[in-house]
């Protein structure tokens, strides 16, 4: 069997460092949240339009630890003709972990979370686009997580919106993400990844799970869902409506990158 002689091979007896960190620190427990955002409040947002200059439209999204960047081709001549893509175009989505992104390193082939996450994020993102437009085409987005610090699914919807409307693709509005995770009577909003995972370590119980939801804020229409676990059904209402409401707070800056996108590609005034 050939053998890579270029990289250094580790001891053949080794243990994570993980093992040898203190208890208070292990990433494993669910700890309280970090700085001063509350149980309802979202992180930190850095949204930026057109970091990719071989894209027709593209969009990266930092929130907190959580760096998603996303890339849009086409319009394009589609690859399977029917008698759909002769009345609307199509939308393609595919979404994509980096090796890097998470604790334990991941490989280049697409997982069965890699296509979970790229089904949602295509149901999510076809109610906000106009299809019709594009007859006998298809949109194709390719969203990259470069880093996963959780709430992965609401961040990815939120940048393709943004990179949709980067490429000049004509939607009805912009499509926000946000995720939710229900413990009892108190939810995490935006929950990161030590929090996402301290729920699947421990299991769901009674009226625990999680949330998201992707909103078109102008229609104030819910145009994906996605809940996991045990939740009533006043409580799973209760969380839709507090995505909704934390969608709402977002839209300001999604707004705000978009419109200076527009700026920097707008021809200057004629004197």
């Amino acid at each position: 069997m050939p053998v890579d002689t270029k990289r250094v091979r580790g001891p053949d007896e080794s243990q994570s460092p993980l093992f040898f960190l203190p208890p208070a620190t292990q990433p494993c427990g669910v700890p309280s949240r970090p700085g001063r955002r509350g149980t309802g409040d979202v992180r930190p947002l850095f949204a930026r339009c057109g970091p990719v200059s071989q894209a027709k439209g593209s969009a990266y999204i930092e929130a907190g630890s959580t760096k998603v960047l996303c890339s849009v081709y086409g319009p394009r001549e589609t690859e399977r003709k029917d008698d759909t893509d002769m009345k609307s175009g199509r939308l393609v989505c595919d979404v994509r972990l980096a090796p890097f992104s998470c604790l334990k390193r991941g490989a280049w082939i697409q997982g069965s979370e890699e296509r979970d996450l790229s089904l949602a994020l295509s149901e999510s993102m076809q109610p906000g686009v106009c299809l019709h437009r594009y007859p006998r085409s298809q949109i194709e987005v390719n969203v990259m997580v470069l880093e996963n610090d959780g709430s992965v699914l609401a961040h990815a919807v939120t940048c393709a919106s943004m990179a949709l409307a980067d490429a000049g693709i004509e939607m009805y509005d912009v499509v926000l993400g946000c995720a939710l995770r229900q413990d009892g009577d108190s939810c995490l909003v935006d929950p990161d990844f030590s929090e996402e995972r301290g729920s699947w370590q421990a299991g769901y119980g009674e009226n625990q799970g999680r949330v998201t939801v992707a909103l078109l804020p102008n229609f104030n229409q819910v145009s994906g869902l996605q809940a996991d676990g045990e939740m009533r059904e006043d409580t799973l209402t209760a969380a839709v409506r507090t995505c909704m409401d934390c969608c709402h707070k977002l839209y300001p800056v999604v707004q705000q990158a978009i419109l200076r996108a527009v700026r920097r590609k707008a021809p200057p005034p004629e004197k």
